[in-house]
């Protein structure tokens, strides 16, 4: 399959390390000019250099702001007018028993995990529509589905962003933009390696490490491994494309067989 991304526009959140990262990379590999966003200039001044040197002459755009704040979506609204793909990729995680999670950080993750996604949608997705063409992806989580006792409050955000998915896929209806959410398994990125850590033997490996957090707290999983984020990265950057224009409203999964389910 040859895909195609020139001359369109990509915004992704959240994407100065890990799988953000690695689906701007995938988008810009396909010729797609890509917005890089992160909380501050010098974390996506960094991003930007590090995405370059990975990929010379790749066209790159900073993209600054905290998006679960007004102000900070004003700020990436000011640098990216419009954009034919919108990838929410932000999100938050982090291991507390469920009953020592508070009303504050119940908010915090629904503020940041959920709105974020629809506040973004909101101002792009009319402007794809009124194109005639556009793309939306919400990166989810195996988390939606299996929701993890050591974590249930990140679970509940990401159940909720597939609902969030789906209905602005009914309201995109007909109009040649899709909405789709990305199911991501146990994926390997800087901060799951702390997480990790959290749950295991501090003191072993990382390959021992990893095996380990498989065995004990991901079992079901059929990939036995973590998943690299450039895997997340290939399904987004195809949903991102022409090619997958009659598949909407849909939840794919990239995770590793870990949910047990015969259905997407």
């Amino acid at each position: 399959m040859q895909i195609d991304l020139a001359g369109r526009t990509a915004l992704v959140t959240g994407s100065t390390q890990g799988i953000g990262a690695a689906i701007a990379l995938g988008l810009a590999r396909s010729g797609a000019r890509v917005a890089v966003n992160g909380r501050t200039a010098e974390s996506v001044g960094r991003a930007l250099e590090r995405l370059g040197a990975e990929l010379p002459g790749a066209d790159l755009v900073a993209a600054p702001g905290d998006i679960a704040t007004d102000e900070g979506a004003r700020r990436v609204l000011d640098a990216v007018e419009h954009t034919d793909i919108l990838v929410n990729n932000l999100g938050i995680f982090g291991a507390r028993p469920a009953l020592e999670v508070g009303d504050d950080e119940w908010r915090r993750y629904f503020e940041v995990n959920v709105l974020t996604a629809v506040r973004m949608t909101r101002a792009y997705l009319p402007g794809m529509v009124e194109r005639a063409w556009g793309r939306v992806l919400n990166i989810a989580s195996d988390s939606a589905v299996v929701v993890p006792a050591e974590m249930i409050h990140y679970g509940v955000t990401k159940t909720a962003l597939l609902s969030v998915s789906r209905g602005f896929a009914k309201e995109a209806a007909g109009t040649g933009v899709t909405v789709n959410s990305v199911i991501a398994g146990p994926t390997h990125t800087g901060g799951v390696e702390d997480f990790v850590y959290e749950l295991v033997d501090r003191d072993l490996p990382w390959d021992e490490a990893q095996r380990a957090f498989m065995r004990e707290h991901r079992p079901q999983s059929l990939l036995q491994r973590l998943i690299e984020p450039e895997e997340i990265a290939n399904m987004v950057v195809y949903l991102s494309s022409p090619l997958a224009s009659a598949t909407t409203g849909g939840a794919l999964r990239v995770d590793g067989g870990y949910v047990d389910s015969i259905l997407p």
